[in-house]
């Protein structure tokens, strides 16, 4: 007889990891605390996995398909112009809602600055920004797991790549297409540990800061879920249905990467996973290697929504009134710092605090945000990674090359392929 738990999918798993993780956490908060190295594993096997899966996706997909770099420049132009967009109105959401719940009111700011002036410290200029995407070392980028750097240096790679003729191309793009291979094959591997390290984390959460703090600030985290809820169902499911994507198909296979970004608040951890799904439902390889590693840096479409309702929210607990002018300024400098911040926890905090900092509001807000940030981080994380999952889509629909015959993953496995590398 077949063992029953065999016939229970990752994703079922990875739910009921969820549901028990947060049980040892309410029940058992100080002993939930001692699982922390549990979720620190998985987080960091996933980590491992970037920078290679990333060069070498990228560098094949540009270079293994011919020498059109007029593709990969259009490609970039679409890409950018999708994300400002589509960003744009994440803004102007998160602006209006908060705008009107004024959740900032009546709050007590009497935390300690001290959370937000070490975090503003950390903050930087949009000419940061844009001198911080090239690297020094190929390698200290790696080390760092910098996205945006790896993104970068391997396009620059695989412009030099595809200029290269003859036996030297051949060899170094199948090599790459082995790695890549192996890569979704260590990914596989590492999310059969998901349900471990995501219970892990679920119970860390909750020990930490108890069922109690959804009553603390409470208004705040509803009027996020509330934006976040109105971006998805008024700004992604209409580009969804604009650029025909196959909505069940897609829903299928971005529900256990969203688990995983929802559990662990980080959209690193999902992005290995959500390129495999991405590819296996029909997006070509090389606007998977593209879109979905700049949108993480351009395209974080929960993180800016999250940005604009925390900064207007410090504002109305520090009792400041900021005219509609005050604030498309201030929505504006989000706009631009924002590009830069990381996809990992916290980080979005980096940003929060320089903002504040900029405008003269009281840096004891992020104190306060602090206390319930990790549940609006899931929500958040989770929007950015359906946002860019929809990206790919919606990119490969626009350059005419979605696969709308494409199956989909089987189990953990990609569908059988037989790729072509031209030289």
């Amino acid at each position: 007889m077949a063992n029953p738990l065999r016939r229970i999918s990752l994703t079922q798993w990875i739910l009921i990891a969820m549901a028990i993780g947060t049980l040892v956490g309410w029940l058992f908060p100080d002993a939930a605390q001692h699982l922390k190295p549990l979720s620190t594993i998985f987080l960091r096997m996933i980590k491992s996995l970037i920078v290679p899966l990333i060069f070498g996706t990228l560098v094949v997909g540009i270079a293994g398909h011919g020498d059109d770099m007029k593709r990969v420049g259009r490609l970039a132009l679409k890409s950018i112009i999708y994300f400002e967009i589509v960003t744009t109105l994440a803004l102007f959401i998160g602006l209006a809602a908060v705008n009107i719940t004024k959740p900032g009111i009546g709050v007590r700011l009497e935390a300690s600055p001290e959370a937000g002036q070490a975090l503003a410290a950390n903050t930087t200029t949009f000419a940061g920004v844009l001198e911080h995407i090239v690297p020094a070392s190929f390698f200290e980028a790696a080390t760092k797991n910098e996205v945006l750097q790896i993104v970068f240096w391997s396009i620059l790679f695989a412009v030099g790549l595809s200029q290269v003729r003859g036996e030297p191309k051949r060899i170094m793009l199948k090599g790459l297409e082995a790695l890549t291979e192996v890569m979704f094959k260590f990914t596989g591997l590492v999310m059969r540990y998901a349900p471990i390290g995501i219970g892990a984390a679920i119970a860390v959460t909750v020990g930490h800061s108890g069922l109690g703090v959804l009553i603390n600030l409470g208004k705040l985290i509803l009027t996020l879920y509330g934006a976040l809820v109105v971006l998805v169902l008024f700004v992604l499911f209409p580009a969804a249905l604009m650029f025909r994507v196959p909505l069940k198909k897609f829903f299928r296979a971005v529900k256990e990467p969203a688990l995983i970004a929802f559990s662990t608040t980080s959209s690193e951890a999902a992005l290995p996973r959500a390129m495999q799904e991405m590819e296996a439902i029909g997006v070509p390889k090389r606007i998977v290697a593209f879109v979905m590693p700049t949108g993480y840096s351009f395209n974080l479409d929960g993180t800016t929504l999250y940005l604009a309702v925390a900064s207007i929210f410090a504002a109305q607990a520090a009792g400041v009134h900021l005219t509609l002018s005050q604030q498309l300024v201030m929505m504006l400098t989000l706009m631009l710092t924002s590009k830069g911040v990381a996809a990992v926890p916290r980080a979005s905090l980096v940003i929060l605090s320089g903002t504040l900092a900029s405008f003269g509001l009281p840096l004891e807000a992020v104190a306060v945000i602090l206390g319930v940030d990790e549940l609006m981080d899931m929500a958040r994380t989770t929007v950015n990674l359906v946002g860019n999952c929809l990206a790919t889509v919606v990119m490969a629909r626009w350059e005419g090359e979605f696969d709308d015959s494409a199956p989909g993953m089987i189990g953990n496995e990609m569908p059988v392929t037989s790729p072509i590398i031209m030289a």
